[in-house]
């Protein structure tokens, strides 16, 4: 008996580091003041650190698949257990995707405390992108790597569409810096489409947006990384200045066109004559057009979105709350939302109020002209990039869209006909050692 009872007084003393106030503290009118508790989580220093190493070890593996055994299989076998551990096992938080948004707040917020694993996963794989291309994207993101083990059959979308649908993650990262830096809300998390399928429930409409695009990546190489992923844009960038370039084979491209119709993404180029049939002049006249045109785009991009950064700034809850409170006041016949109700009710203050508005409007403005700006830069150095014809006498792989899914080397003949040749050499050796 006295062992029974000292077990469950154990167990209540461990569970009280997990307790969480249930009813509202009293209100002391003498000046006192709660204490600061702070309830550390169990084995979180454990699962952080183990979250940064397996991703460093993920990323390695898949940059060693790449580029010295050109292997899918290990590249797939990364994304299972990425689906697996980061997915399934952590719930798809932290994620490099939506560290995006608590790397600006740190950024433009000093009251904002960023954890340094969060930090980590920001900057590991820009780090390796810069050095080997997008190897996150490959089979560690666990968003991309879902898309990755459903996906079957790849219908091909014309150069036209995929250009123009490559543009929306730029969108998303802009408005995703926008409401980061004005502390009004994390879009990512709001808004990402596979958490709710990880976490096994959520929002019906975001999961729902997720299933669906789990049904395109049956036909569509990875719609979400493609064309969706903030984070896939950032990555794009430091991947077309990496170090390493990936190549199909090491033995010389044969221009068979078997790599190219594999790959999900359209990210290999197909050989073309650098002689067109239009006057290199009017070539030129095009690029001088277009360059002449960036500083356009930029400055329109600006324009048109700080000009909306009144009605963009309702994102926020307090400037929701005070349009609300105006629109109460000017036709006080119409019923009294909750949150009207709630603020009459804990003695708000209508001036306090207003002054912080005009502080959260006035950086608004400051960021939507910020962010309208990239968004009109991209443009037009998409523009740009498009008007500009480059040689190539083989097949090669555009870094900046390749997500070394490794598709394309089981595809390549030179490929096959090396692993055909290891694969004779063992047979022989094997065969010499038993006679």
């Amino acid at each position: 008996m006295r062992k029974t009872l000292t077990i469950l007084i154990g167990i209540i003393y461990s569970f009280q580091a997990f307790a969480v106030a249930r009813f509202p503290k009293p209100d002391f009118t003498s000046g006192y003041q709660y204490p600061n508790i702070v309830h550390s989580a169990p084995y979180e220093l454990f699962w952080n650190i183990l979250d940064v190493v397996l991703l460093v070890g993920m990323m390695g593996l898949v940059v060693w698949a790449a580029y010295r055994k050109r292997s899918r299989t290990i590249i797939l076998s990364m994304s299972l257990v990425s689906v697996l551990y980061f997915g399934f096992f952590r719930s798809g938080c932290v994620c490099s995707v939506g560290s995006i948004q608590n790397v600006v707040t740190a950024a433009v917020s000093s009251d904002y405390h960023l954890p340094w694993y969060v930090l980590l996963v920001f900057l590991l794989p820009i780090v390796f992108a810069l050095l080997f291309g997008r190897v996150f994207c490959s089979g560690v993101c666990p968003l991309g790597a879902l898309q990755e083990l459903v996906n079957v059959r790849n219908f091909r979308l014309s150069r036209a569409v995929s250009a123009t649908l490559t543009m929306i993650p730029w969108v998303y990262l802009a408005f995703t810096i926008l409401y980061a830096a004005t502390r009004s809300q994390f879009l990512i998390c709001r808004l990402d489409p596979f958490i709710g399928i990880f976490r096994l429930g959520g929002d019906l409409g975001v999961m729902s947006f997720g299933i669906v695009l789990l049904v395109m990546s049956l036909f569509i190489g990875r719609p979400f990384c493609q064309f969706l992923c903030p984070y896939g844009a950032l990555l794009s960038v430091f991947s077309a200045l990496s170090w390493k370039k990936l190549e199909m084979t090491d033995k010389g491209c044969i221009n068979c066109a078997l790599c190219s119709v594999s790959c999900p993404v359209d990210a290999i180029r197909p050989p073309q004559d650098s002689k067109t049939n239009e006057e290199r002049k009017k070539g030129v006249k095009r690029i001088i057009l277009f360059a002449l045109l960036l500083p356009v785009f930029t400055l329109a991009g600006s324009v048109l979105v700080g000009s909306q950064s009144d009605a963009l700034s309702l994102a926020h809850k307090d400037v929701y709350l005070y349009e609300m409170l105006l629109r109460q006041e000017a036709q006080p016949e119409l019923e009294e939302p909750l949150e009207v109700e709630t603020f009459h009710a804990l003695g708000g203050d209508m001036e306090e109020l207003k002054a912080k508005v005009d502080g959260i409007r006035s950086d608004y403005s400051f960021y939507a002209y910020l962010v309208g700006a990239l968004i009109g830069f991209v443009i037009g150095f998409k523009l740009l990039k498009l008007s500009l014809k480059r040689g190539r006498k083989t097949y090669e792989i555009d870094m900046a869209r390749c997500t070394l899914c490794g598709k394309c080397f089981n595809y390549c003949p030179q490929n096959q006909s090396t692993r055909y040749t290891i694969s004779n050499r063992k047979t022989i050796k094997n065969e010499k050692t038993i006679s």
